[in-house]
């Protein structure tokens, strides 16, 4: 869909948010730590990408930039379309280049739904400078999108809207409305709107509904408006917070409180792949070798969760996060990995044992343990400058009897 900037007085019957949309720098509020980056790109336009959360104005900056700059913009949902569909739009953006020497500018909403080859499908023509490239995103760019994209487009972030910042820009939906009593439950508005510009101004275009006695029980209206509106937001501070507590909770063998924040995740709209494939690197790291069926129960909760979905795979969710804070703890596995990594890129090129090599001479003094009794025989396999041992046995769960087992058939003390 090919977009001038939008007309914000086109029609009385666009959601508030729309109609206030700002034109220029100048009318947008907030994000003044990154207002030189702003002036920059209008100045000297280059490949951006602004992440953060929802409504701080990442859509809105990529209309006042096609505006200032004077370049047509097109607007594209990875949320809906695919590769057929962009490649379609870009045949369209290049032919009118060619025709009558337009610039435009590519705007991609939500562009971390794209899968990888979506995102290299984008690559050359960035690297043409074909057109110029604005995406957005809610995700946190460096795990949810591809180091190559990434190389090629400036990153921005932006925060979430200070109160301040909101109530200026309730003030002036306010003043649209024409509704001078609604000047009164602005500053409410601002707190417990998130930072969310867009919440905030859908907010009070709903308060606008209310007739003059209803808004006199302000406690009543603002329950209201806001009961559902608990604060989750998949990409600030509050998303790693709960993560972080939902992981520690597990490792520290409490089950209620991991339950509860499970519960905060999918309340608040966190896409459960994430939090499964979050169980999935718990089983390994923190349970691990104590209870290897961890590492089964949790990919076989990803594979529900993909296939099955939501409002179903909370119950999986629920089952997997439950057995692994039940389950005893070791971190063993992990802890060896990161030694023997240290070692290795601390040392150089370590080379193999003759006796183990594929192509060496000595491979024929190699010894076979099934051919032996108990299936093992006395014999080095680590190289004569490694002298190490990276892996410390635990002593919980059924990495115990494991390592019992190790020692008798290697005859280990």
């Amino acid at each position: 869909m090919q977009l001038d900037a939008f007309d914000l007085n086109s029609s009385h019957e666009q959601p508030l948010a729309a109609k206030l949309r700002p034109k220029t720098l100048e009318d947008f509020f907030g994000q003044a730590k990154i207002r030189p980056q702003l002036e920059k790109l209008v100045s000297h336009p280059r490949h951006v990408i602004f992440w953060g959360p929802p409504g701080t104005g990442k859509t809105t900056l990529a209309n006042i930039i096609s505006t200032q700059i004077g370049r047509d913009l097109t607007v594209f949902s990875a949320v809906t379309s695919g590769i057929p569909e962009l490649k379609r739009i870009i045949a369209e953006m290049l032919d009118r280049r060619r025709e009558f020497g337009k610039e435009s500018i590519l705007f991609i909403d939500e562009i971390h739904r794209f899968n990888k080859s979506q995102q290299d499908a984008l690559l050359p023509y960035l690297e043409n400078g074909d057109f110029l490239f604005i995406g957005a995103t809610t995700e946190y760019p460096h795990t949810s999108l591809n180091k190559a994209l990434i190389s090629r487009v400036s990153l921005i972030e932006l925060k979430q809207l200070q109160v301040d910042d909101l109530t200026n820009i309730l003030s002036r939906g306010v003043d649209d409305l024409k509704r001078t009593e609604l000047q009164d439950y602005v500053e409410d508005l601002a707190k417990l709107s998130n930072g969310d510009a867009r919440f905030a101004l859908n907010q009070l275009a709903r308060l606008a509904a209310f007739n003059s006695t209803e808004l006199e029980n302000k406690e009543h209206v603002l329950k209201e408006l806001f009961e559902h509106a608990r604060q989750y937001d998949r990409n600030a501070n509050r998303h790693y917070d709960v993560i972080s507590a939902f992981i520690k909770s597990i490792r520290g063998s409490d089950p209620d409180a991991a339950l509860l924040y499970l519960a905060i995740m999918l309340d608040g709209g966190e896409d459960p792949e994430f939090i499964a494939r979050r169980l999935m690197i718990l089983a390994s790291e923190d349970v691990g070798l104590a209870n290897s069926q961890a590492l089964q129960v949790t990919s076989n909760a990803h594979y529900v969760v993909k296939h099955i979905g939501m409002p179903e795979a909370r119950i999986t969710l629920a089952h997997a996060t439950t057995f692994m804070a039940l389950s005893p703890k070791s971190n063993s596995a992990y802890k060896a990995v990161d030694a023997a990594l240290a070692f290795v890129q601390e040392n150089p090129t370590i080379e193999v044992p003759g006796h183990l090599s594929n192509v060496s001479p000595e491979k024929k003094n190699y010894k076979y343990p099934h051919a032996y009794p108990g299936n093992w025989t006395e014999q080095r396999y680590l190289p004569k400058e490694a002298n190490v041992q990276f892996y410390k046995p635990g002593t919980n769960g059924s990495e115990k009897m494991m390592v019992e087992n190790w020692k008798h058939i290697t005859k280990r003390s």
